[in-house]
């Protein structure tokens, strides 16, 4: 699986900042115990059970910078078991070593979120509804984290500030009238094309209000129970606008199927990449 966001070159750049957050000066332990002529071949198994992201661009970006190899044994989106075999990496055993740990650390983040989205997105099986992601990503990891939900089954969100527009409650408060407001903002921010218009609403009368304004795309219906999720939708399919509808707001595993029940067309999940647990993996050297 690809992502159009992650260029080698975007992947390089991560990697070597990373790398020089690692061994900002030199790998001091390496460099008094591992013959500098000296090669390796290692194996990263997976200790637990999940869903790879990140070996593909990874793989590309080792491979640019022209030292070690990485060799992926299973393709990004893959499902694996405990135990399994994701890839090999190669080279000069101090170069190895280097990098042994920022891509382990690299990989564990990618392929946790990958597999709660595949939590997510199992969850609500049957539903014509869209798992997404939100801008809830670590800061410099957002091109990663949204490889890893693509990889997960999941739909990435807006990548940054300047690919949609999302006008949300604070960019809203104090407005008196929303209506005429939200109609001159959506018609001068037309005119930069930008993918999408959504606009954040948390009550039906501004949902009534948001569908009589021509030129939205989607509107997030924020914090609402399953109950006003169904009515927001069937206001919806009685408008004469139709935009998509886009649950946010406290989703868990546990009321995901209950959102996608109501007939909402996307379910907007933070918890997809803010505080994910990583998958536990290791770099074992090949005998």
């Amino acid at each position: 699986m690809s992502d159009a966001a992650m260029s080698t070159a975007s992947v390089v750049a991560m990697l070597e900042s990373w790398l020089q957050e690692d061994a900002a000066g030199a790998d001091v332990t390496s460099a008094a115990i591992v013959d500098p002529d000296a090669t390796m071949r290692c194996t990263i198994r997976a200790r637990q059970a999940g869903v790879v992201a990140g070996l593909e661009p990874l793989a590309r970006a080792i491979a640019a910078l022209g030292v070690c190899q990485l060799v992926p044994a299973l393709d990004d989106g893959a499902a694996f078991e405990e135990g399994a075999d994701l890839g090999t990496l190669s080279g000069p055993a101090r170069a190895v070593l280097a990098l042994e740990r920022t891509l382990l650390n690299a990989l564990g983040m990618a392929c946790g979120i990958a597999t709660r989205t595949a939590a997510f997105v199992a969850a609500i099986e049957g539903h014509s509804c869209e798992i997404c992601d939100t801008r809830k990503t670590p800061p410099g990891l957002r091109d990663m984290a949204k490889h890893a939900v693509a990889c997960g089954g999941g739909t990435p969100h807006r990548r940054d500030l300047s690919d949609a527009a999302l006008f949300k409650d604070n960019h809203l408060a104090g407005v008196d009238d929303l209506e005429a407001v939200l109609r001159a903002a959506v018609s001068q921010v037309r005119a930069s094309s930008p993918d999408f218009v959504e606009i954040e609403v948390d009550t039906i009368e501004q949902l009534t209000i948001v569908l009589a304004i021509d030129g939205i795309d989607m509107v997030l219906l924020d914090n609402m129970l399953p109950d006003l999720l169904r009515e927001a939708v069937a206001l919806r399919d009685s408008s004469t606008t139709s935009p998509l509808l886009e649950a946010s707001g406290g989703v868990t595993l546990e009321i995901v199927a209950d959102i996608a029940e109501s007939g909402v067309d996307r379910i907007a999940i933070g918890a997809l990449t803010a505080g994910t647990p990583w998958v536990d993996l290791a770099l074992d050297t090949d005998a």
